[in-house]
């Protein structure tokens, strides 16, 4: 019975993956190969099982990558690529400069006052993610409150421009996705065994050649799980560019729903989301081989 246990503990998250994952990945995939059409689905299928086993087979031969192609040879797509990876990146080291410090914080914090810090990472996820979004709006925006208070202080003399700009999205990223940082590194930082800084200060060590040569490497498991949740999300976001960048901000969430809803190209559309899905799978693989190493490094 044991032995029967283990093996369905194994195999119900395989199953979930292939039911949720596998499947509508294959889908996606299959549609990347057909043909465009006027049509109710826009597409000409390119597997199609009323011909029967040769029906496919004859359907194999037509096989064609001609939307592939066509992404690596516009210019838009590109960029949209490299811009969704850029700002995506640049989004995950800021979320770890302000996430940093706030789960330091909250790991040193007396343990009483541990769990309310908690509750205030996890509040603003009570509320709509959209709501939350629509907020920033009406800060960033030129009459908004963050020009009316930089304007009454006398920081800047005339509104800035900041809404419908990267930078809008930047911040409307890492305000969302800064609790994906905070809370691996809490759970990191307060496993941490503090004993060895004042081990390190008493034997010379500076409090800042300790905090880089201990606290820093210690927790890299929850550095890297942290930026794995914030730039996997944050490449492929569209809900956040599309209200807080408008249309100067190109990112590859946008594109992609620019020619499922708009152009109706469904086969350029979804060899879009397979080249993003490889993309992220890259970041995947490489925080799978960092844990394998710390693991190592452990035993």
């Amino acid at each position: 019975m044991q032995a029967i246990a283990r093996r369905l503990v194994i195999i119900i998250p395989f199953l979930w993956l292939m039911l949720f994952f596998l499947v509508p990945f294959f889908i996606v995939f299959k549609i990347s190969l057909s043909a465009p059409a006027t049509a109710m689905p826009p597409y000409v299928p390119t597997f199609d099982l009323s011909a029967g086993i040769s029906g496919l087979f004859e359907k194999a031969k037509e096989f064609s990558f001609e939307n592939y192609i066509w992404l690596t040879e516009d210019a838009l797509y590109r960029n949209a690529y490299l811009s969704s990876v850029t700002i995506a990146a640049a989004s995950t080291a800021l979320a770890l400069l302000i996430g940093f410090p706030m789960a330091y914080g909250m790991a040193r914090a007396p343990e009483n006052w541990r769990p309310i810090l908690l509750m205030l990472v996890i509040l603003p996820f009570w509320t709509s993610f959209l709501i939350r979004v629509y907020a920033w709006i009406g800060i960033l925006k030129p009459e908004g409150l963050l020009n009316q208070f930089l304007l009454w202080i006398g920081v800047i003399s005339e509104p800035l421009t900041i809404l419908n700009t990267n930078t809008a999205v930047l911040i409307g990223i890492v305000y969302s996705y800064l609790p994906f940082m905070v809370l691996p590194l809490y759970s990191t930082l307060e496993k941490m065994d503090y004993t060895l800084i004042e081990a390190a200060e008493d034997l010379g060590c500076t409090a800042t050649g300790a905090f880089w040569k201990i606290t820093v490497p210690l927790a890299v498991p929850g550095i890297l799980a942290g930026c794995m949740l914030v730039f996997i999300p944050a490449v492929g976001e569209f809900v956040i560019p599309d209200l807080l960048g408008g249309a100067r901000t190109l990112m590859i969430g946008k594109t992609l729903a620019n020619e499922f809803f708009n152009n109706r190209d469904w086969p350029v559309a979804s060899a879009v989301a397979t080249i993003l899905l490889l993309i992220l799978v890259v970041p995947i693989v490489f925080f799978q081989q960092m844990q394998a190493r710390a693991q190592e490094s452990g035993r």
